[in-house]
């Protein structure tokens, strides 16, 4: 009976946190490739402001009005790094970057204190409520990312050019430009819909944590791919049976779990570098692929 209660509590936080994150870890080694760490939390972050829009006006966090909201300020952040990937010599994209999330954190903040719910709203969007998170959104976001994957699967040449090999992406005649706004495009409807469930902090994390571990534990793109897919495994399956065990936070305990993986996985990849010291570091490339 105790199981039963247990499964029917946590099946679908459960499925929210190992199986929705899988199109996550696949776009963290873009961004770690891409070396600009914080833009899925600016975006996360922005796409935040938008729901903190729609609830000041009047729509529960639920209603499609509000999702709606988040998508639209996603896109306009998504426009904003398209077209300042191209650094200007003396500002790095990753400062425009963290200046987006500051920016949007406060506009969130000033727009919640509006709100008598604002409080606990604002928490709401840092670490979601994924031990509440409805069965319709769970199969909402499977069917978006089942889509997302899809169209990176087909295009995949190109996305994997843009991220890993840009300079031969324009060498080859790639439109650069416009695939890259694709690809913040899909990353946006991404980071939006699991920000409605898990909030910033965990979207971030599963992101860049599992992507982080397989640096440390592999090399080609495909072993890092598996590798950060069993971090997100491990990490989302602990850290949700210790909130269950303990009676903590769901998502804080998962981003803490990760965090431990994150610092076995550095041990272990410290201890390989001592044991290949002639070892040279290089970066990632993309693995042969057909058109």
């Amino acid at each position: 009976m105790e199981i039963e209660i247990v499964w029917n509590l946590m099946k679908w936080p459960l499925l929210a946190c190992l199986v929705l994150p899988g199109i996550l870890v696949y776009y963290g080694l873009h961004i770690v490739q891409r070396e600009i760490i914080f833009v899925d939390l600016a975006l996360a972050q922005v796409a935040a402001l938008g729901t903190c829009v729609a609830v000041l006006l009047g729509y529960d966090v639920h209603q499609w009005q509000t999702f709606t909201w988040g998508i639209g300020f996603t896109l306009v952040g998504a426009v904003i790094f398209t077209l300042t990937r191209h650094r200007h010599p003396l500002v790095p994209q990753e400062a425009l970057i963290g200046i987006v999330y500051v920016v949007a954190a406060a506009a969130g903040m000033l727009l919640l204190s509006q709100n008598p719910e604002g409080d606990e709203q604002l928490k709401r969007t840092l670490v979601g409520e994924v031990l509440l998170v409805r069965p319709q959104d769970v199969v909402m976001a499977m069917g978006l990312y089942a889509i997302v994957g899809a169209m990176h699967y087909v295009f995949r040449r190109k996305f994997l050019l843009i991220s890993f090999e840009p300079a031969r992406a324009q060498a080859e005649g790639l439109r650069v430009g416009w695939w890259d706004l694709a690809f913040y495009v899909l990353f946006g409807l991404v980071v939006t819909t699991f920000v409605q469930i898990g909030g910033v902090l965990l979207t971030f994390s599963f992101l860049i944590i599992p992507a982080v571990c397989a640096s440390y534990l592999a090399k080609s793109l495909t072993a890092r791919l598996w590798t950060a897919w069993t971090v997100a495994v491990v990490g989302g399956a602990s850290g949700a049976g210790a909130s269950y065990q303990m009676d903590l936070p769901t998502g804080a305990a998962i981003v803490c779990a990760l965090g431990l993986l994150l610092v076995a996985a550095g041990g272990v990849g410290a201890f390989k570098t001592k044991r290949q010291p002639r070892a040279t570091t290089t970066r990632l490339q993309p693995e042969p692929h057909h058109t």
